[in-house]
């Protein structure tokens, strides 16, 4: 009897420390997460409000961006296309999902939404980003490194499957081992697939 009240305390003890929260995840971002994320808020005002000055501050002069269509730009590449007109983008969010701090310099990753002006339509750009910030000697965080990768649409993701879709007869066509049943290529000359002595 004595063992059973034992096991039936230990159970109560467990029920209630799952059920205070000891072990539940807490549903606040970290404090990392929430410092990096007031930092991407006020990137996302700047590009909001073409504020030159703003993005100055918060781009590190070596800074060194590479868009969701492959390409490289510099600090003052971004700060110049704020304001290319009918391309400059209209607004910009991002949302943080992770940040990782190392001493000075801070890895963060999250999802973004870009919308800016097309050659006709309105242009909405999802996705996700890779930061990479340092801390400048006055102590305000610097992005040093910058790569977004556009998510593709489920719309997206079905036309690109009927495009790639083989309508081979076979999974797997090894070149010059079997040509198929309706070849055009003549057979090879009698004797031409003996070894040569």
């Amino acid at each position: 009897m004595p063992l059973s009240c034992f096991r039936y305390a230990v159970a109560v003890a467990l029920v209630s420390l799952f059920s205070t929260g000891i072990f539940a995840q807490s549903a606040e971002p970290s404090p990392d997460t929430a410092l990096m994320q007031k930092v991407e808020d006020s990137w996302d005002s700047a590009v909001a409000k073409h504020d030159q000055f703003a993005l100055e501050n918060l781009l590190s002069s070596d800074f060194v961006g590479i868009g969701a269509d492959g390409d490289v730009t510099t600090r003052n590449q971004q700060i110049a296309h704020l304001f290319v007109a009918g391309a400059e983008p209209l607004t910009l969010t991002q949302k943080v999902v992770d940040a990782r701090m190392m001493g000075d310099v801070a890895v963060v990753n999250g999802t973004y939404v870009m919308h800016w002006k097309g050659e006709g339509d309105p242009v909405n750009e999802k996705g996700v980003f890779t930061h990479v910030f340092r801390k400048n000697t006055a102590g305000n965080w610097q992005c040093i490194n910058s790569q977004r990768t556009v998510v593709a649409t489920e719309e997206e993701r079905k036309k690109a499957a009927v495009k790639t879709k083989s309508n081979a007869a076979l999974p797997l066509h090894i070149p010059l081992v079997y040509n198929g049943a309706k070849s055009t290529q003549p057979p090879p000359p009698a004797g031409a697939d003996k070894p040569q002595p």
